[in-house]
């Protein structure tokens, strides 16, 4: 089953915990600091094992993710997108571990480090894998099992992945529970929608799975066969048919969070209608979500869909009945544009029930209509009145189907499709190739949930098939500007039976704004650049026979707009300071006497632990103790997971101590404590109202803390900071590196003894960084303190002068800088003259001598000792007639840091 071969590797989380990163940003105007709740360090270190497996007789590269910790668990298998390979799913699969699951990722066949080749989830191949990695998952003793042999399991993955969960769940009766994304119900419907070739969809598939010859030679033959006739034969769409969801509808049976894509032109939102039907038809709960991005581009909601497919496995796996799946349906819906960064709003709708893709069908008469350059986005002319008699159009497919007509563009179209309410898009029809319908402007605005349909009479030619593209664009009041929603077309094949007599055809899935005064207009065009049309000309002929119908689901509710934070952000801060001065007035009796001999040490922490929550043995920060003097700036470090947020948390009062206490100058911290006016503090992400000033921003800060304006010592902190003329101009304006800078003046105002700073140079470029590092130390210089965590260890050697040194929660070493860095075995030698090889050779070959280096501009070595001292080395570099002018320690931090969390085995 596996090779003898296992690396084992400790993980440092990058991000906290899904629960961590649910902790409001909460601005408490207290003092002189900014006090910003944050989220606290990651879950313990996660431990990642790779080893090659063969489930199915072929070799599959897997990644195994633990957190550290006893307890049976439940699994998660999370499957990587076409063309990628299990690195893609890295992140999720390390945040999913630190929340207590047991993660296997694989590189699917034909993909990264695994054989075989790609059959596109083969129920024999791809999908037999995934069976004999949940047989795997079962012998893992920490994988809580529902019998032996069958683990608690649930699988998710975008794609390619989404696919392969979908089927594992209608194969395999030992998965519990599912979560695919923007994927596949039909795969044959998929790349040959109503029977008409998706070519450039179809040709970027193959060519992202490293060409045809990748393949199995089935489904190379069936790529190419199609590829060159145009059109789909019966055993193409049977051969895709066999290897989709849609071929087990009836044996899946386990809870599902559908997650489908609004800007997706390979799978769109009617695959996820198909999903949910049969789904929720055995029995099974079902949510689908309509996300912003898709494979055509655009914004994924990546945070917001892990966060989601977290808590339905915590729901589903872990059996948490009080967790919040979310509603049974919800929608991203765009509108507004951020004034700041331009960037597209949006927000949230959402219904207790499935709405489907008709609910709410709303009926618009349409008319005929000549179309001229100016409104099909060519570019010039003017708009012509829609005819007035009959509802027919007449138009041409051309030899060569060329030029084809353009909607959605992958890669290109996502993006815009974000910004369509807005009247952004791509589009455009060639005059001749296609007819319209319209609609008359609209009285009140609509918003469309869902398939817009018609019915409609089509003719061809010469007995040929008719294949169209149908759109439903929205078009301003005076015509010159139409957007397609979403980028979307949907393709018709239209047989010669089905033609002469009425048929309904189905408009793309959407979800759409058209306001007030605007119109909707049908288009069929005989070409699109996505697809195959035929290449022979033929004459069509289009008769609208009934309205257009829209779905408007009226049961899905939109979010309230989010205002702007200053409208509430006052209101909510003068609460919270209202809610601490209550919670320190039921504490004060509480609260421990000063200790005076404490009254000039900025800091003292004392036996500090902190466990996490819900827990009764693990520890986010345990026994933990340091000194900070006046004058110091001290460098906390640690990798991600080390406890060094909670512990900055608890210093400024946010969260309370389970043991230990904190002293500020002798004073115990608690929430609301005087003393931490004595205390300034700067967290990541600081917020500013962007049309004001850096200087008003400021001032209306200082405002809002009550105090004396000559208590705020502006221009001291500005001098400091060195903002210069920047102050004056709008804070929209800056730069990364002007925000952080007015971020650590406005922690500065009243000049607190005591600064935290919290990676205060994230996002800044090597300059910025070196005029952050100024800042503090010229803050120090006139006696007050600076804590600093950073993760960037060559800046903290160089503007720190202490070093509290964490890991996993507890203290591993503080000191001096030059202490720590200096207790290395790495000794500099420089020399008055230029060392030559064979010198720094026989350098090397003395005893207790592990190696000798010579310096780039060869004056001197770095030698590292094994078992002779200092003055050993130097009395024998005195014997070589080594030009000796200096001899001291060498260690940069980084060596001494990577030394010191692994236990001095680096």
């Amino acid at each position: 089953m596996e090779t003898p071969t296992v690396r084992w590797r400790r993980l440092l989380p990058q991000t906290p915990g899904r629960w961590a990163a649910a902790v409001a940003a909460l601005a408490v105007l207290v003092g002189g600091g900014t006090w910003t709740a944050v989220a606290d360090d990651g879950p313990p270190a996660v431990q990642r094992e790779d080893r090659m497996l063969r489930p199915g007789g072929v070799p599959i590269d897997t990644s195994y993710f633990t957190a550290e910790g006893s307890g049976k668990r439940p699994a998660v298998l999370i499957g990587h997108g076409f063309g990628g390979s299990k690195n893609d799913v890295r992140a999720q699969a390390e945040k999913l571990a630190a929340d207590g699951y047991a993660v296997l990722t694989w590189s699917a066949r034909g993909f990264g480090g695994s054989g075989g080749a790609i059959s596109l989830n083969d129920p024999g191949g791809e999908v037999k894998d995934v069976s004999g990695l949940i047989d795997w998952l079962a012998e893992r003793p920490e994988v809580e099992l529902d019998k032996k042999g069958d683990p608690r399991v649930g699988l998710t993955g975008a794609s390619y992945g989404g696919a392969v969960s979908l089927l594992a769940a209608g194969h395999d009766q030992r998965v519990d529970a599912i979560a695919p994304v923007i994927t596949y119900w039909n795969l044959a419907d998929a790349l040959f929608p109503d029977g008409v070739f998706k070519k450039l969809w179809a040709g970027i598939f193959v060519t992202s799975g490293g060409g045809c010859e990748k393949f199995e030679k089935r489904l190379c033959e069936m790529y190419e066969r199609v590829a060159v006739s145009g059109k789909p034969d019966p055993a193409a769409v049977k051969l895709l048919t066999e290897r989709s969801p849609s071929a087990v509808a009836d044996r899946i049976k386990v809870p599902s969070l559908l997650l489908q894509g609004q800007s997706d032109s390979l799978f769109p939102l009617g695959h996820a209608d198909a999903m949910q039907k049969a789904i929720s038809a055995n029995g099974a709960p079902v949510s689908v979500d309509w996300i912003s991005g898709g494979h055509d581009g655009g914004d994924n909601e990546t945070a917001r869909v892990e966060g989601r497919v977290g808590s339905w496995f915590d729901r589903y796996l872990k059996e948490e009945t009080g967790t919040d799946t979310g509603p049974a349906f919800r929608v991203t819906r765009t509108g507004g544009i951020d004034s700041t960064d331009g960037a597209a709003l949006k927000r949230g709708a959402s219904s207790d029930t499935y709405p489907g893709l008709r609910s709410g069908g709303r009926e618009l008469p349409l008319r005929a209509g000549t179309t001229t350059s100016a409104e099909n986005g060519t570019g010039t002319g003017t708009a012509t009145a829609a005819k007035s008699a009959g509802s027919t159009e007449t138009f041409r497919n051309p030899a060569g189907s060329a030029p084809p007509a353009i909607s959605a563009v992958p890669g290109v179209g996502g993006g815009l499709s974000q910004l369509s309410s807005l009247g952004v898009g791509l589009s455009l029809d060639f005059p001749g190739q296609f007819g319209r319908f319209e609609s008359a402007p609209l009285a009140t605005p609509v918003h469309v949930t869902g398939t817009p349909t018609v019915r409609v009479t089509v003719k061809a030619t010469e007995g040929r098939d008719a294949v169209l593209f149908g759109k439903v664009y929205d078009v301003s009041p005076d015509g010159r500007q139409q957007v397609l929603p979403s980028q979307l077309v949907a393709p018709y094949r239209i047989t010669p039976d089905q033609q002469g007599k009425p048929i309904e055809l189905a408009l793309p899935a959407v979800d759409h704004e058209f306001d007030a005064g605007h119109r909707m207009r049908l288009v069929f065009s005989a070409t699109d650049l996505g697809y195959a049309s035929p290449a022979e000309p033929a004459t069509y002929t289009v008769t609208a026979d009934g309205p257009l119908t829209v779905p408007t689901a009226p049961a899905v509710t939109t979010a309230a707009a989010t205002l702007p934070w200053w409208t509430w952000g006052l209101p909510a801060a003068a609460l919270v300071i209202a809610a601490a001065l209550l919670l320190t007035a039921r504490r004060r009796t509480a609260t421990p006497a000063p200790d005076l001999e404490l009254t000039d040490v900025p800091l003292q922490i004392t036996g500090l632990s902190k466990k996490y929550a819900k827990s009764v043995d693990r520890y986010a920060v345990r026994e933990l103790s340091f000194r900070v003097e006046k004058g110091q700036v001290l460098g906390l470090l640690g990798p991600n997971g080390a406890g060094k947020t909670t512990t900055l948390r608890m210093l400024m009062g946010l969260i309370t101590p389970d043991e230990g206490e904190i002293r500020v100058f002798g004073q115990a911290i608690r929430p609301g404590a005087p003393v931490l006016s004595r205390v300034g503090a700067f967290v990541e992400g600081a917020g500013f109202l962007p049309h004001l000033s850096g200087r008003a921003n400021l001032d209306l800060y200082w405002q809002a803390t009550g105090r004396p304006a000559e208590d705020a010592h502006i221009e001291e902190a500005l001098e400091i900071a060195g903002l210069g003329d920047a102050l004056a101009r709008a804070v929209r304006t800056y730069s990364q590196g002007m925000r952080q800078r007015l971020a650590i003046a406005q922690a500065m105002l009243g000049m607190p003894d005591l600064l935290i700073l919290d990676e205060p140079t994230n996002g800044l470029d090597p300059p910025q960084i070196r005029e952050m590092r100024d800042v503090m130390i010229r803050y120090a210089a006139g006696g007050r303190t600076v804590i600093v965590s950073s993760h960037l260890l060559s800046e903290v050697e160089q503007s720190c002068t202490h070093l509290v040194v964490m890991d996993r929660g507890r203290l591993v070493q503080a000191g001096p800088v030059a202490e720590i860095t200096g207790s290395g075995d790495v000794i500099l030698v420089t020399t008055a003259e230029e060392v030559s090889e064979p010198l720094a050779e026989k350098v090397a070959s003395l005893s207790g001598i592990g190696s000798a280096i010579r310096l780039d501009d060869g004056r001197g070595l770095l030698v590292r000792l094994d078992g002779a001292t200092t003055s050993r080395l130097v009395a024998d570099l005195v014997r070589l007639d080594v030009p000796v002018t200096g001899v001291g320690p060498h260690r940069r931090l980084e060596d001494a840091f990577l030394t010191l969390i692994s236990g001095g085995a680096a």
